[in-house]
């Protein structure tokens, strides 16, 4: 721990997980009558400060960029969830199944891992593996007939902002 930490800081190493665990409390119990909100705000305390050796500190990102891609991906999963619907219920011959590899652009570990998550989440594809020594991802999606585009939307919608969010720099590895 820093010498020069704040009350603040010492108080509450996690803002985000204090909340977040707080919020958990009162949805858990379905309510937010005045003993559940204060064994809320004693967990969001204590549980933080009980956890902190584990928790790794998150590096500095861009968390403007970061919440635009929460967006992005989620708009990306609720289209994409209708067209995969469309896609099962329809004719199975207008599926055309394809494996393909996206070259990553930086071996930025948080950048290729989010990369990959967020692939597999979105769906209609699924991301089988990062080959870090080919330096890409191994891709199947349920029907593509451009395997190309996609590549390309792949790396322009979700590797490129990643990599501004973390500030990576290509062959970059934190």
């Amino acid at each position: 721990m820093k010498q020069n930490s704040s009350f603040f800081d010492r108080g509450i190493p996690h803002p985000f997980v204090s909340v977040l665990v707080a919020l958990s409390w009162l949805m858990l119990n379905h309510s937010a009558e005045l003993f559940d909100i204060v064994v809320a705000l004693v967990l969001g305390l204590i549980i933080p400060k009980l956890i902190q050796p584990f928790i790794v500190q998150t590096p500095n990102i861009n968390w403007r960029m970061a919440i635009k891609l929460f967006f992005i991906v989620l708009w990306d999963i609720v289209v994409s969830n209708v067209r995969v619907a469309k896609q099962v219920l329809g004719p199975t011959q207008n599926l055309h199944p394809k494996w393909y590899r996206v070259p990553l652009d930086t071996d930025h570990e948080h950048v290729n891992a989010l990369l990959a998550m967020i692939i597999t989440t979105t769906p209609g594809t699924v991301s089988a593996g990062i080959d870090q020594e080919r330096g890409d991802i191994l891709v199947h999606a349920l029907s593509s007939d451009d395997p190309d585009a996609e590549i390309l939307d792949i790396k322009a919608r979700y590797e490129a902002p990643l990599i501004v969010i973390f500030n990576a720099q290509q062959g970059e590895n934190k």
